[in-house]
């Protein structure tokens, strides 16, 4: 089977070298013909001899190539990271915003159910009368004097 393949190779390289010598015929400067020789080469058994410059070459290289690949994904990183952030001082932003709304909204109505004439008009709806004099304490009094606050009177049963 071998021998096939040799002579098949054998032979069509025979036919090159006559396909090519025809072609030169025509071509042919001076009476020298040309040769041409098949030349096998079995490089199978070639192993690399190790370079220690290369190999220091390559160590360097690779480690500067480490480095510039760290140096740029930090770049990138702190890139993503102000992007992120900048992103959540916005959402913050919209919170306070919402927050204030809501506080206003909750000013207007403290204001609305505190209004002394609503209160006045639902204690009447109540079936409660004015107090008297002496009756109502304000915890806000503005003087400091500190005030009593008065009792009804005590029924005695004799």
């Amino acid at each position: 089977m071998q021998s096939k393949a040799v002579s098949r190779r054998a032979l069509s390289v025979a036919e090159r070298n006559r396909e090519l010598f025809e072609q030169q015929l025509s071509r042919r400067r001076g009476p020298t013909p040309e040769m041409f020789f098949a030349k096998y080469i079995d490089n199978s058994r070639i192993v690399k001899s190790d370079d220690p410059v290369r190999r220091r070459e390559m160590i360097s290289f690779t480690l500067t190539m480490t480095v510039l690949f760290l140096l740029t994904m930090v770049y990138v990183w702190q890139h993503f990271s102000a992007i992120e952030v900048g992103y959540n001082v916005e959402a913050q932003k919209q919170q306070v915003e919402q927050l204030r709304e809501t506080n206003r909204q909750l000013r207007l109505t403290e204001a609305k159910l505190s209004d002394p004439s609503r209160i006045d008009t639902i204690a009447k709806q109540l079936g409660m009368d004015q107090p008297l004099p002496g009756q109502v304490v304000r915890q806000d009094d503005p003087s400091g004097a500190a005030v009593a606050v008065s009792r009804p009177p005590a029924f005695h049963a004799n």
